[in-house]
């Protein structure tokens, strides 16, 4: 839009899908640059930027999205390409309907500039780019019969509490979050996309006057995959004791009973069973 902005962006997106007591919850992070490359290669700042420094007005992304995603959902429900739950709409007048009933609502999209920084995000969403519905760390209790894992109520201020679930039912809600075949978590798109992003990241390095003495060195797969757990773990983890070479992660093996983790006897255990 050459009222807003005038230039290409792009955008690296991360999908979720579950909540934390693994339901259903899709969404997607977006980390959207706050600028563009113009058709000549010059870096272009949004046009109303102002004081409060924002890219799009987030009331009109809100209203843009809805309609994008409706009329797209629309489009391929008719070519049949999609696969429905079986209490959806099968005819068009209850499809129809239905996507009324959804353009009438409010849908949100939260935008903002970064508390600490665009690094704190990346990192952030860096870490969850290859992680499944539940680390082991959140189970408490597995039997034959159930599975006991922690999880964070964002209802009552986000209290740790315990969740009891049987087996079956845990299976069900751990396999809503199996990707199907082509689906990706990660995505980048425009001056971002794989294609563009080395000559866009260039271009825009130079209009912006970014020395190259100002970029972090390019590091090997070890040496950064080093530096990333002596940023968030203890540093002497990664050098063996001995000799203090770089210590190599072969592969990770789960110790018998291990997902028994000691539990929290503060927590209170949720009343929620299947």
């Amino acid at each position: 839009d050459n009222r807003l902005l005038g230039a290409k962006t792009g955008a690296t997106m991360v999908l979720h899908t579950w909540g934390q007591n693994l339901s259903l919850h899709p969404h997607v992070h977006c980390i959207v640059p706050g600028g563009g490359l113009t058709a000549q290669g010059r870096w272009q700042q949004p046009k109303k930027a102002g004081k409060r420094g924002f890219l799009f007005p987030v009331r009109a992304m809100s209203q843009v999205f809805k309609a994008f995603y409706l009329k797209h959902f629309m489009a391929v429900w008719n070519k049949g390409l999609l696969t429905i739950p079986p209490d959806a709409p099968t005819g068009y007048p209850e499809a129809a309907r239905w996507r009324q009933a959804r353009w009438s609502q409010d849908w949100v999209v939260y935008a903002k500039a970064p508390f600490n920084g665009p690094q704190t995000v990346i990192e952030y969403l860096g870490r969850y780019t290859h992680k499944v519905a539940i680390s082991n760390h959140r189970l408490v209790d597995i039997t034959p019969q159930q599975v006991i894992f922690r999880y964070k109520d964002y209802r009552r201020e986000a209290k740790v509490g315990l969740m009891v679930l049987d087996g079956v039912e845990f299976l069900r809600r751990f396999c809503l979050h199996i990707l199907p075949p082509g689906f990706r978590r990660l995505r980048h798109y425009g001056i971002l996309a794989n294609f563009h992003k080395a000559h866009a990241l260039q271009a825009a390095r130079s209009s912006l006057g970014v020395s190259e003495e100002l970029m972090p060195p390019k590091l090997d797969k070890a040496t950064l995959k080093a530096g990333l757990l002596a940023r968030w773990f203890d540093h002497r983890t990664t050098f063996c004791p001995h000799c203090g070479a770089h210590n190599t992660i072969v592969r990770m093996l789960l110790a018998p009973n291990s997902a028994r983790a000691p539990p929290i006897r503060s927590a209170p255990v949720s009343n929620i069973t299947h």
